[in-house]
């Protein structure tokens, strides 16, 4: 035996072998996405993994961009609502970072389009109510 190298106890050595970490990005449906054994080397799961963290991205996004508070509102009402959408948004924030962490190209680019998407989506919200509150029509004039 070579000094300073200890044998391993055989559940050590499964455990080892059964995990796979990337270090670095890489393309392929071997991934491993917020749940062991998620996608499991399946196109289909994995598919379904980059649509779902796109959703994520996405709804975290609009979710970021929305107003929640109406004029006359009850102020606990609105601060729970409020509360409440942050702690989704939050959630789902932590879980697309989760996801980019496995290092995989496909995962990242469907957080990263989810995320312009979700903003896109939220901003031209934003603008066609700032429009529409200001009487602009859409050739930007005023209406008469």
């Amino acid at each position: 035996m070579e000094m300073g190298h200890m044998p391993m106890p055989d559940d050590t050595k499964n455990m080892t072998m059964k995990m796979k970490m990337h270090m670095s990005f890489y393309w392929g449906k071997d991934a491993i996405v917020l749940f062991s054994g998620w996608p499991n080397q399946s196109l289909g799961m994995y598919i379904l993994a980059i649509f779902f963290v796109f959703f994520l991205a996405m709804a975290a996004e609009v979710l970021s961009n929305q107003p929640v508070l109406r004029r006359g509102m009850n102020p606990v009402t609105g601060g729970l609502t409020q509360a409440a959408i942050y702690a989704f948004r939050i959630s789902f924030l932590y879980l697309v970072m989760l996801a980019v962490m496995s290092f995989n190209l496909g995962i990242f680019i469907a957080a990263v389009a989810g995320h312009t998407l979700g903003f896109f989506i939220a901003k031209s919200r934003a603008l066609a109510a700032a429009r529409e509150e200001h009487g602009y029509s859409d050739d930007l004039t005023r209406k008469p």
